[in-house]
């Protein structure tokens, strides 16, 4: 019998959280990602621009690229992207053009995010596609990471 929803939502992102420590333990900025695809997980990836002097390193986006290389398609049909903290606008950009089909997101993101706080453009009706979005699963601990992080940053 599958995990309902919210159930399933909660262990996926429970997931990404980890992904989110292993970031942070490599200094930086911890946000995790992965993209579902039924009830496997397909990609993975974490914050990783200080490592790659990469400025387009984000968790979603190093996630979206494994996973079209899993499927063999920059097309991402069907598939849920679950990620730490709210997608920025350059990523809700990469996630539309993927066709995502679903976001879960923990914490907000109140400075640059793109899925409701900041900006809308997931849910901006006037792309050709439209995504799902739920917010605020494990927000709480999500958003502890985050935090937790910068105190370490600002005390070191």
């Amino acid at each position: 019998m599958p995990l309902n929803l919210s159930n399933q939502d909660n262990q996926w992102m429970r997931h990404a959280l980890r992904l989110a420590e292993f970031a942070a333990a490599k200094g930086e900025i911890p946000v995790g990602a992965i993209v579902v695809l039924g009830e496997e997980c397909i990609a993975e990836g974490w914050n990783q621009p200080i490592r790659e002097n990469d400025p387009t390193a984000h968790a979603e986006i190093i996630a979206l690229r494994k996973a079209a290389q899993h499927l063999n398609n920059y097309r991402l049909l069907n598939t849920t992207l679950y990620v730490t903290l709210e997608p920025c606008t350059m990523c809700a950009g990469a996630i539309i053009q993927a066709r995502i089909k679903r976001v879960v997101f923990g914490a907000y993101d109140n400075k640059a995010g793109a899925a409701g706080s900041r900006f809308d453009i997931l849910r901006d009706t006037r792309h050709n596609h439209h995504v799902e979005c739920v917010s605020g699963v494990l927000a709480e601990a999500c958003g502890k990471c985050l935090s937790d992080f910068f105190k370490n940053r600002r005390n070191s």
